[in-house]
């Protein structure tokens, strides 16, 4: 059996975006697409495990990892998404779910061997709580809190609200990655510090918390930071789940100030190209090199 260092679940998405000045692009996306590119550019062996109906099988093509790490399960519905950006930082939106896909169930899930299961959704329904519990006594839980939160109105609008079952939840995650939106919904509190501690205090053991000038992580003792350096902003799309994916595969042999800079340097050279990310580990030493 192949040795992985994470299984990343999560749908891809086709994604039409919209900036502030109204130039549309269409792009197969998902955290799964997003997370497992930068693992892989970073040395990383991952499995993505994701959903897409029949007649939408050639997204696939836009994983950057190898074939035969990919598993697709069956799915009436694959998932498609607008995003209409109001402002040039792309820091305010308008999403539209116009289909969702069917939820993950943890009887679906392979048993691969890997050191840590990156729970990749997107929107409210992708996992339910009998998922997390049942997925976190397998191996280490990595969760993006984006799809306990966003849900999906009948209309296809999508409103934030907060995870209801969030404190049976969270003692079950070891690593959780909100963005500082996300984290005020879930604590209350805009500063981000006090809210990394509420995340921990209620169970989650390290915790990311990525805003577009930093990524915070918090381990229950110290907190730790590091400047997003973008030289512009044409690849924001997927931003959080490059950080995420690149942050908790290096966390698996490096302490987190390494980890934290190596994933963040990932982040801030990705978001310079639109898509996945897709340099090399080399391509990061080199950018830390010039901008850290």
């Amino acid at each position: 059996m192949a040795k992985y260092s994470s299984v990343i679940i999560g749908h891809e998405t086709l994604d039409t975006n919209t900036d502030h000045l109204g130039n549309t692009v269409r792009i197969v996306g998902g955290a799964v697409i997003y997370s497992s590119a930068s693992a892989h550019a970073l040395g990383h062996r991952v499995l993505a495990v994701t959903k897409v109906a029949p007649k939408d099988i050639a997204r696939i093509e836009e994983f950057t990892i190898p074939k035969e790490d990919i598993v697709v399960l069956p799915c009436e519905k694959s998932t498609e998404i607008t995003n209409v950006y109001h402002t040039a930082d792309k820091e305010r939106r308008t999403c539209t779910c116009t289909s969702k896909g069917d939820p993950f169930r943890a009887s679906e899930i392979p048993d691969a061997d890997a050191s840590i299961y990156h729970l990749a959704g997107l929107v409210y329904g992708d996992f339910d709580t009998e998922f997390i519990k049942t997925v976190s006594k397998k191996e280490t839980l990595a969760l993006d809190v984006q799809a306990m939160l966003r849900h999906v109105a009948p209309d296809g609008s999508m409103y934030f609200e907060d995870w209801a079952d969030k404190r049976e939840c969270l003692p079950c995650i070891r690593y959780l990655k909100t963005d500082a939106a996300e984290a005020e919904i879930m604590t209350g509190c805009k500063d981000r510090r006090e809210a990394a501690k509420h995340l921990f205090s209620w169970g989650a053991r390290e915790i990311m918390i990525t805003h577009n000038t930093e990524v915070l992580i918090y381990d229950g003792r110290d907190f730790y930071t590091c400047p997003i350096k973008s030289r512009n902003l044409s690849g924001r799309t997927g931003r959080g789940d490059t950080t995420f994916a690149a942050y908790i595969n290096e966390r698996l042999g490096s302490e987190i100030p390494d980890a934290l800079l190596t994933a963040t340097a990932t982040v801030s050279l990705k978001m310079e190209t639109p898509g996945p990310f897709k340099g090399t580990r080399e391509d990061v030493e080199n950018y830390i090199k010039e901008m850290y």
